[in-house]
């Protein structure tokens, strides 16, 4: 099958023809992977033979879809001009990330929400990658709702909640940007990111 009708099913419509040209033009693997709990989305340099890889997760709404796509050429395009010399979300990457992603703010693909997310993403030097909780509660909100997972923010503070491996933790108080959470059967405490995706647990 042709790889834009492929793109089409994953990401904005008028958005596929341009990642298939550039998948060509950089003669990248693209894959269309499994879910990753720690990411949206890996891009790997060649290496041992192999040329550019980028993987995006199947699961993504089509607007996550396409930043992450973006997201990950533009780290394949700043290897090209830079190889391992660039920080991973350093200057160079942020200008081509930028570059890259005028073409869909010129088709107007994203809706206001999220092009406002990015473009203040984008000139906020602080924010050191694609976490940036502005952007990813934008793109959150297009993703079809499941009514048993909650963001950790969301949370009531001392409740119960668990993780898909099954773990269970106990909400306690925020420190700074993330909030300390103690697992119930060891005692052990951890730092969750405000928009960690989890079930609640009835005391």
């Amino acid at each position: 099958m042709d790889k834009v009708k492929i793109l089409e099913r994953y990401m904005p419509v008028e958005a596929a023809p341009l990642i298939g040209r550039w998948i060509d033009y950089f003669k990248c693997e693209f894959k269309i992977s499994r879910n990753r709990n720690s990411k949206f989305g890996d891009y790997r340099p060649p290496y041992d033979g192999k040329g550019h890889r980028i993987s995006v997760n199947f699961d993504l709404n089509p607007y996550a879809f396409l930043v992450t796509t973006v997201h990950e050429f533009a780290h394949l395009h700043t290897w090209n001009e830079h190889k391992q010399k660039a920080k991973p979300h350093g200057t160079e990457w942020k200008l081509n990330f930028k570059k890259m992603m005028q073409p869909f703010f010129d088709k107007e693909v994203f809706p206001p929400d999220i092009k406002q997310a990015i473009t203040s993403y984008l000139n906020n030097p602080a924010a050191s990658s694609c976490s940036d909780l502005n952007l990813y509660r934008s793109l959150r909100k297009y993703d079809v709702k499941d009514e048993s997972i909650h963001v950790v923010e969301k949370v009531p503070m001392k409740a119960l909640f668990k993780l898909k491996d099954g773990r269970v933790f106990r909400k306690e108080e925020k420190l700074r940007k993330r909030y300390k959470c103690v697992e119930v059967s060891t005692k052990r405490v951890y730092l969750f990111s405000p928009v960690a995706e989890v079930e609640l647990v009835e005391d």
